[in-house]
């Protein structure tokens, strides 16, 4: 599994990234995690406000710092 994080590397940026590994951790998963801060590549996938996160090529959240809970339903889904 590969899990992007869009952004600029702002505190919401960080703090999304963050919420994903403690998810991960949480639910005993592995993934690659890499922290994107191209808009050209934000552009790519449609996403017009960070931070936003990407799970194997597809948009999940934008424009939130997602919860916890959310990301654990994302991964799990």
């Amino acid at each position: 599994m590969r899990i992007e994080i869009l952004g600029t590397g702002c505190p919401k940026c960080q703090a999304t990234e963050q919420i994903v590994r403690k998810a991960l951790s949480e639910l005993g998963l592995e993934a690659e995690v890499v922290h994107v801060n191209d808009p050209r590549k934000f552009a790519q996938y449609g996403v017009m406000l960070t931070p936003a996160v990407v799970i194997d090529g597809e948009v999940k959240t934008s424009g939130h710092v997602p919860s916890l809970e959310e990301i654990k339903r994302l991964l799990a889904g």
